[in-house]
């Protein structure tokens, strides 16, 4: 019999397996992207309590599309920026781009100049670590 070597998964298909197994609500609806943009690095969504909003706002150098329902504002960021980021409280992060499918769905409350929808998710994350008073995750790192 042959020696059986196992199998290497790469990150992106690691996060593609755990990203399958998290059921979906069938309440949940897709932010759309505005006309006449594209997402070439498709979408997902960072979602802050509006009462964070102008703050974050104020503190990024570049601003995509931004929707809003009363309670939240939700943040088109690239698909996969959650990757070996841990998102600060109450932030939440959404693969894909979806939001609960309300009676009131969330508004398109500022569309950016140019044709991609995207915050920087750096900026952001370090925004709403500031915010929150969170340390940002690679403050933790191992000493040795």
């Amino acid at each position: 019999m042959g020696v059986m070597t196992p199998a290497l998964l790469s990150l992106d298909t690691l996060v593609g397996l755990t990203r399958r197994k998290q059921p979906r609500a069938a309440a949940w609806a897709r932010l759309p992207v505005p006309s006449g943009m594209t997402a070439p690095l498709g979408c997902d969504a960072v979602a802050i309590p509006a009462a964070y909003g102008h703050r974050v706002l104020d503190r990024l150098p570049r601003v995509g599309c931004v929707y809003g329902d009363g309670a939240h504002w939700w943040w088109i960021v690239p698909s996969d920026s959650d990757v070996a980021l841990e998102w600060p409280a109450p932030a939440r992060y959404t693969s894909g781009a979806v939001v609960p499918d309300a009676l009131r769905p969330p508004c398109l409350i500022h569309r950016p100049d140019g044709s991609v929808p995207y915050t920087p998710p750096i900026p952001l994350y370090l925004a709403l670590c500031r915010i929150t008073g969170t340390a940002p995750a690679w403050t933790n790192a191992f000493s040795v």
